[in-house]
C-alpha cells in the first residue's frame, strides 16, 4: 500500500462524504478500532496504578508519549496531523481539560474500586447523554426501542450497586466526579470534533499536547513526585507504565476518530458494549472482581446496549454553543 494511500484509510477520508459505503466502512473501522483499544485500556490502566501507585504520573507518561509519538510518524510522512494553529488551538483548550479529567477521574476511580464497579456505572451514562444530545446537538430523542435499551441498562446498572463486592465510598465519591465530568466530556468534545476541521491525528496531537501541563500540575499539587522518590521500580511496573503508554496513542487516535463518524450518545453506547472483551479478561487474569450475581447484572448493562438505534438529526437545528 502507498504511503499517500496509508495516511488516507487512517484518516478516515479519501471517498465522498455521501458515498454511503465509504461511510459504512468507516464507522466499521472506527468502531472495530476504538472496541479493541477500549477493551483493553481498562485493564491495563489498572494493572498500571496498581504496580505505580501514582495516577498523575502514569498520565503525563501517556499523554507526552501521544503526543510525541503523533509529532514524529507526521514528521516522518507516516500520519498527517495538523500543525498548531492558535485559532484551532483555542476550542481545543477546553476539550484538552475535559479530556483530562475525565482520564484523571477515570483512573483515580480504578484506583480505589474494582473494574466492574466502574464499567457499571459507566454503563448507566447513555440516558443522560441522550437527553445532553437532544438539547445540545440537535439530535432527535431516541426512539422507544432506544429508550428500552437505554433503561434496561440503567436497571442492570442499579442491581449491580445493590451486590457490589467491593463497595466503597472513596470509590463511589470519584466514580460521581468521573460521571459529572465524562457528561461535559462527551458533549463538549463531539462539539469541538464536529466544528473544528482537523484530522483525527491532529485531534489527538492536540489534545494530548494541551494536556500535558495542567497534568504536570496536578502532580505537583497532590505531591506525587515524592511518591517517585520513595518508588522501587520493579520489570512490572516498567512494563505496566509502558504498556499503558502505547495503549494510550491508539486509544487517543481511535476515540476521536469514532466521535467524528457517530452521535454522542451512539460512541457513549459503543464505549460501553466494548467493555464485554473487559469484563472477560478482568476475570481471567484479575481477582478483584464482582460476584455472581453482580456480573449478571452487569452483563444486563453491556447487553442492553445492543438494541440501541442512534437518533437522526433535527434539520435544520444546528449545534448549540
Amino acid at each position: 500500500m502507498a504511503k499517500g494511500d496509508f495516511k488516507i484509510n487512517l484518516d478516515a477520508g479519501g471517498g465522498k462524504a455521501d458515498d454511503p459505503a465509504v461511510q459504512y466502512t468507516k464507522i466499521v473501522f472506527g468502531i472495530a478500532a476504538y472496541a479493541t483499544c477500549s477493551s483493553m485500556m481498562l485493564i491495563v490502566n489498572k494493572l498500571a496504578v496498581t504496580f505505580l501507585p501514582a495516577p498523575s504520573v502514569v498520565l503525563f507518561a501517556q499523554l507526552l508519549t501521544s503526543a510525541v509519538a503523533v509529532k514524529a510518524m507526521s514528521a516522518a510522512g507516516i500520519v498527517d496531523a495538523d500543525n498548531l494553529i492558535w485559532e484551532k488551538v483555542k476550542p481545543f483548550i477546553l476539550v484538552a481539560c475535559a479530556f483530562l479529567a475525565a482520564l484523571y477521574t477515570n483512573v483515580r476511580t480504578l484506583q480505589y474500586a474494582n473494574v466492574e464497579t466502574f464499567i457499571v456505572f459507566r454503563s448507566s451514562t447513555p440516558i443522560l447523554i441522550a437527553l445532553m444530545d437532544y438539547l445540545f446537538l440537535g439530535r432527535h430523542l431516541p426512539n422507544t426501542r432506544s429508550w428500552l435499551s437505554l433503561l434496561a441498562i440503567l436497571c442492570g446498572a442499579i442491581a449491580y450497586v445493590y451486590t457490589d463486592s467491593d463497595f466503597q465510598v472513596k470509590a463511589y465519591g470519584w466514580v460521581a466526579a468521573w460521571f459529572v465530568v465524562f457528561a461535559f466530556d462527551q458533549i463538549y468534545i463531539k462539539y469541538a470534533v464536529d466544528s473544528v476541521k482537523l484530522t483525527a491525528w491532529g485531534r489527538t496531537y492536540y489534545t494530548n499536547l494541551l494536556a500535558v501541563l495542567p497534568i504536570f500540575l496536578i502532580g505537583l499539587a497532590t505531591r506525587e513526585d515524592q511518591v517517585l522518590e520513595d518508588f522501587e521500580w520493579s520489570f512490572n511496573s516498567v512494563v505496566a507504565l509502558g504498556a499503558s503508554c502505547a495503549a494510550g496513542v491508539l486509544m487517543s487516535y481511535s476515540q476521536f476518530l469514532l466521535r467524528g463518524l457517530i452521535s454522542a450518545t451512539s460512541f457513549t453506547v459503543v464505549g460501553t458494549m466494548c467493555k464485554i472483551a473487559t469484563v472477560i479478561i478482568n476475570c481471567l487474569i484479575w481477582d478483584k472482581h464482582a460476584s455472581p450475581e453482580g456480573l449478571v447484572a452487569l452483563f444486563v448493562c453491556l447487553f442492553s446496549g445492543m438494541a440501541y438505534q442512534q437518533a437522526p438529526m433535527r434539520n435544520p437545528v444546528t449545534p448549540k454553543q
